[in-house]
């Protein structure tokens, strides 16, 4: 685990900065942070799922992959019945096993969920600073701005089906927010499944006039170059940036807000702690709120058929009571005709 950890535990300038499911408490993780690494769990190595062969490693990063090739599934050693209630196993066709066990992440350590470029190059006394919150991770830089770290968080909720399309550096501005990664799925796709999510939030800078990501040059050794962590100009940087990477730039910028999915794979809880059918069918805060293509029991409802379930209940105790009042009726015509006689 040393191995894969050392990069992957730290990709994003720190421990669970990107992944929020990938961090360096999986190292001696026990049961309740993740059942396949703990210790006393399966005590698995990222190899053991991640197998190799001319370093061709199974299983790919979907957030930077766009196509359906060597994944890696709990199907795989699961199967895509793995419970002993069929009723659960009818949900493996259209819910992904991490969607129920994975409850929560970032469980130990915090992980980046909103990074504010905007706010970057305030300075003090003319010189750049930084501030750290309780765990030591930087809420505000100068040369980054305003960052959120958050832990023990419930994921969002997503269609996926293995496949994805990318905002390519570029690319025109379809929509607001900026979907760096946009999945190709829906509950119409029969291969597709929904799946727990982190959303990393991030306000960028754009060009408002060709209405597209610009890319500012950040760094260089020297002060005056252009580079926005030595000179803390926006529009030399950009315009610096620009030019580097031959794309014209109208000499005007903005900021708009990004969103990119990570899908989430590990931390998987004890069986236990999985959902629970209230969690998703009930209409008080669903963990399924927006996924809303598609009729949930206990979350949903239509007027249509609440009014005819209503109408068929009361049809029924109607039908009840005459018959009951109906057959008392008859009883005492019929108790009254023998005392005549």
């Amino acid at each position: 685990m040393d191995n894969c950890g050392y990069c992957h535990f730290n990709g994003g300038g720190g421990n669970n900065s990107k992944h929020g499911d990938l961090e360096e408490a999986l190292y001696t993780a026990n049961r309740e942070v993740d059942v396949h690494l703990a210790r006393d769990g399966a005590n698995f190595e990222c190899v053991d799922c991640h197998k190799a062969e001319n370093h061709n490693i199974k299983g790919r990063l979907y957030t930077v992959a766009s196509m359906n090739r060597n994944r890696l599934l709990c199907e795989d050693c699961h199967s895509d019945a793995p419970h002993s209630e069929s009723i659960i196993n009818e949900h493996t066709t259209k819910v992904a096993c991490q969607t129920c066990h994975i409850p929560t992440y970032a469980k130990v350590n915090q992980t980046k969920t909103f990074w504010d470029w905007s706010k970057a190059g305030k300075l003090k006394d003319g010189k750049p600073y930084k501030i750290d919150n309780e765990q030591g991770n930087d809420i505000y830089l100068s040369e980054k701005g305003e960052i959120r770290w958050e832990s023990n968080l419930t994921p969002e909720y997503v269609w996926f089906k293995g496949t994805a399309t990318h905002y390519l550096f570029g690319d025109t501005i379809k929509q607001v927010p900026v979907k760096l990664n946009e999945f190709n799925a829906s509950y119409y796709d029969m291969n597709s499944k929904i799946y727990p999510v982190k959303i990393m939030r991030t306000i960028q800078p754009y060009d408002p006039v060709y209405n597209r990501l610009v890319s500012p040059k950040l760094w260089d050794k020297e002060d005056g170059k252009g580079a926005f962590w030595k000179d803390f100009d926006w529009a030399k940087a950009i315009d610096t940036g620009m030019k580097y990477a031959n794309l014209e730039w109208s000499g005007k910028y903005g900021f708009v807000e990004t969103e990119m999915y990570w899908l989430l794979n590990h931390m998987v809880s004890p069986k236990e702690h999985s959902l629970k059918c209230v969690d998703c069918h009930t209409r008080n805060d669903s963990r399924l709120k927006t996924i809303n293509d598609v009729y949930l029991p206990g979350r949903d409802r239509n007027i249509w058929i609440d009014n005819i379930g209503i109408a068929l209940i009361l049809a029924v105790v109607f039908g009840v009571v005459a018959h009951g009042g109906t057959r008392i009726i008859y009883l005492r015509k019929k108790k009254n005709h023998k005392g005549d006689k």
